[in-house]
């Protein structure tokens, strides 16, 4: 009687424990993203799953800076090329129905393209095409008064007739080109638009009911929930949408018809069924996911860690896939770990946002939180309006460092380049650069004994940059 009494208790207070720790690592998790969003650095939502379970789900900042709209988890963003492993998927499933085939030429099906003739869809699959950037070239040929569609694309190089830029299989590259073709070939093949075959075929089957193809200016609509895609102003701290004249990213109008690399737009709890789908094979089979997630060799022999449509992790007690994406003022990521049942999935209407992703798997696994992202310090402007002026460097003296200041930041540019890079004060005389992804770039200031300043550039601890600023 009295053991089982202990065991219970045990029990209970282990289950108190664990319960205390999931509590901390929430409260970690929230403090982090927490002061990314006040210091501009993270703006959307955020879903992290153990073992099937949800764990943490929550948004940051606003989804429109006009109505100040919140961002939640019901917030639809544009997923960018996280896009790319539904237009695989697509094609696998029609694999399946035995109407396509990796091995098959893409002529087959895109006859006017016949002149790059040794392209597979497999090299599609896996970008190791060869084939030329689309996003470059109509960027530069393409009239941009007029949005471009994926039959736009084709009949573009069908008329150019471009050269493969490698023999196929020989290299790997990432390119854009690739999945707009599939996407093509998606509607060849199967007889309907790329939208609808997708809806049918994997959005409605796994009731991912707010997962949708989505051209917003070609075919602009009301979407409940919709986050807009923003950039900062230039030499400001306004955020607009990509086409405005005070960013001027034109090809995001020009080019917003065109499917199958981009323009899946989802919700993170979407977008967790869709893990979940394809970790529990319910939508693939599990030999049509270990084709999708095999690492597989360039005739030159190099590992390609790129499956179908997913960038791939493998090796001894380690198998993790995923994406990431960048487009129209969207940032996103998708990850999920196989060994540990962990999925991370970062959803951004922000281009500049974000990704705190060690300090996620440090949490998660109980370890020691290292500094990934510094906190901003209150520094009077007077104090940071000091450091404003131009920097000579003498072994560059045809290009000088350009500081200004705004509302509580440092912005960096040159005599000769409008870098347009954004600087929050770390220390009185140190400021940490707003960029995206995880770069570390930081400002530093000292003042020498003759009464100038010195100014340092430096990038992940190296210095890339200095100049001398006279005294007044």
């Amino acid at each position: 009687m009295m053991t089982s009494i202990k065991l219970l208790f045990l029990l209970s207070c282990l289950s108190v424990m664990c319960f205390g720790q999931a509590k901390q690592q929430v409260q970690q998790l929230d403090s982090i993203f927490s002061m990314l969003s006040a210091q501009q650095q993270f703006n959307g939502t955020v879903l992290i799953a153990e073992k099937g379970k949800i764990f943490f789900e929550k948004g940051y900042g606003y989804s429109n800076e006009v109505n100040k709209e919140h961002n939640g988890i019901h917030t639809i963003f544009e997923l960018a090329s996280c896009s790319k492993q539904f237009t695989a998927t697509a094609i696998i499933l029609l694999k399946r129905q035995g109407k396509l085939d990796y091995k098959d030429k893409i002529s087959k099906y895109l006859p006017e393209l016949s002149f790059w003739d040794k392209v597979t869809i497999e090299d599609l699959l896996r970008h190791t095409s060869g084939l030329p950037e689309f996003l470059g070239d109509m960027a530069k040929d393409w009239d941009s008064t007029k949005i471009a569609t994926n039959e736009d694309l084709l009949r573009f190089y069908a008329a150019r007739k471009d050269s493969l830029q490698f023999e196929p299989k020989s290299k790997h590259r990432y390119c854009n080109t690739n999945y707009a073709l599939l996407a093509s070939i998606i509607e060849r093949v199967s007889g309907k638009r790329y939208a609808d075959f997708l809806a049918q075929n994997i959005f409605k089957p796994l009731k991912m009911n707010h997962t949708f193809i989505y051209n917003r200016r070609e075919q602009p609509k009301k979407v409940r929930h919709d986050a807009i895609g923003y950039v900062w102003s230039r030499q400001s701290l306004k955020k607009i949408r990509s086409e405005e004249p005070g960013y001027g990213e034109y090809t995001v109008y020009s080019l917003d018809g065109i499917v199958g690399t981009a323009k899946v737009n989802s919700s993170v709890t979407d977008v967790y069924k869709w893990v979940r789908a394809l970790k529990d094979n319910t939508l693939l089979t599990k030999a049509e996911f270990e084709e999708m997630t095999a690492i597989t060799k360039t005739s030159n022999g190099k590992d390609i860690p790129y499956g179908f449509g997913l960038m791939v992790s493998k090796g001894e007690n380690r198998f993790s896939f995923g994406h990431n994406g960048s487009w129209d003022g969207y940032a996103t990521m998708i990850h999920h770990n196989m060994i540990k049942d962990r999925t991370i999935i970062i959803l951004q209407n922000f281009k500049l946002g974000a990704f705190p992703y060690n300090n996620i798997v440090q949490i998660l696994d109980k370890q020691t939180i290292t500094t990934e992202f510094r906190e901003k310090i209150t520094l009077p402007a007077a104090e940071m309006e000091k450091y404003t002026g131009i920097y000579t460097d003498p072994e560059n003296a045809g290009e000088a460092h350009a500081i200004s200041y705004l509302d509580g930041h440092l912005f960096y540019n040159t005599t000769k380049v409008n870098w347009d890079m954004r600087f929050f004060p770390i220390k009185s005389n140190e400021f940490l650069g707003l960029r995206q992804g995880n770069y570390d770039s930081i400002l530093r200031f000292t003042t020498l004994d003759n009464g100038d300043t010195k100014m340092e550039v430096v990038e992940s601890g190296t210095i890339i940059g200095s100049g001398i600023k006279k005294k007044s």
